[in-house]
């Protein structure tokens, strides 16, 4: 599913610029990928995009996220974590936050790979019409063994 994922936020820069579901299945499904697959992320892009309309709520200055024992043990210690530095960086406002831990915890198996966690946030960026900046973009996509320290 996170190849589909990766390969639409590459293809479509936009949301709005996807076809329908039907027609970008079957290009999809041209490209390679398997149609179980396919399902999967377009049911997931779904569950993003509702989940961006329903948000409701304000945080104030001095709000806490407190994260339940079901998110912990499901998104685990290195997706909390990152999740915590982006947010504290100034890069993911509070709605984004609770998309991201949304669309993660739509995620089968436990605890989940921080790699499939960079890509969800980087779907909800893209969601939202939005681009990280260029330091986000090389967190969420260089290993940090590839790094050139300068």
């Amino acid at each position: 599913m996170f190849d589909v994922l990766v390969y639409l936020y590459e293809t479509y820069w936009r949301p709005d610029a996807c076809p329908d579901h039907a027609q970008l299945t079957r290009k999809l499904s041209a490209v390679g990928f398997e149609s179980d697959e396919i399902q999967e992320a377009l049911s997931w892009l779904d569950g993003l995009a509702e989940g961006a309309a329903s948000y409701q709520g304000q945080q104030g200055p001095l709000s806490l996220r407190v994260y339940s024992e079901v998110e912990l043990d499901h998104l685990g210690e290195p997706s909390v974590g990152f999740i915590s530095f982006l947010e504290s960086a100034g890069v993911l406002p509070p709605p984004m936050r609770e998309m991201v831990i949304d669309r993660g915890m739509a995620i089968p198996g436990a605890p989940m790979d921080l790699e499939d966690l960079k890509i969800i946030v980087l779907m909800v960026f893209w969601s939202r019409g939005e681009e990280p900046d260029a330091l986000i973009l090389d967190e969420l996509f260089v290993a940090p063994e590839d790094r050139l320290i300068h």
